[in-house]
């Protein structure tokens, strides 16, 4: 299992430029956390850089990440990979057990509410981005209103991190990737 080879699967699937940022903006935050909680980086990021690769393909929720899991398991993943994709969608109704699967499922969300946060700026520069604009922005339900605010809620609970301590975590994770997110300015 190498990061090469899982950015390879996630070109192979997905196309659009935005799901492959968003991707690289969960790898980023996966890392972060693998870091912090001195877990196995290597793996937290394929995690990151892989939960979404069939969605583009396979973008029901009768298929995605069912799809993928299946993919990835042909491929050779290990088990927990896969469940950690497949636990960080709510709706098939697995608890999340591990460290890996609850940073997933409390990134997923936040990453991207935070590149729509970012988006709006002025500058487009993420590292104007501050903690307190999230917070608002999270409570105007008109903004952004296809992202899942009890998500983002229960993710934070979920691994228990301070809900302002995280999106700041998140967003410093971001931060290291972000010409590659197209959020470092105009």
């Amino acid at each position: 299992m190498d990061r090469q080879a899982a950015l390879e699967l996630l070109q192979e699937y997905t196309q659009k430029e935005g799901l492959l940022k968003h991707a690289y903006a969960v790898e980023a935050a996966m890392c972060a956390y693998a870091r912090k909680f001195n877990q196995d980086e290597t793996k937290f990021g394929i995690v990151g850089l892989l939960h979404d690769f069939d969605y583009e393909k396979y973008p029901s929720p009768d298929q995605h990440p069912e799809v993928g899991s299946r993919i990835l398991r042909e491929r050779g993943y290990p088990d927990d990979v896969i469940y950690a994709i497949l636990s960080h969608a709510e709706y098939l109704g697995l608890v999340r057990e591990s460290l890996m699967d609850k940073a997933l499922f409390a990134v997923d969300e936040l990453v991207g509410f935070i590149t729509a946060v970012t988006l709006v700026r002025p500058n487009k520069n993420i590292a104007e981005v501050k903690v307190s604009s999230v917070n608002k922005k999270l409570k105007d339900k008109r903004f952004a209103s296809s992202v899942d605010r009890e998500h983002i809620w229960m993710g934070a609970q979920e691994l228990g991190v301070d809900l302002d301590e995280h999106i700041a975590f998140i967003i410093e994770a971001m931060k290291s990737v972000s010409d590659l997110l197209g959020l470092d300015g105009l």
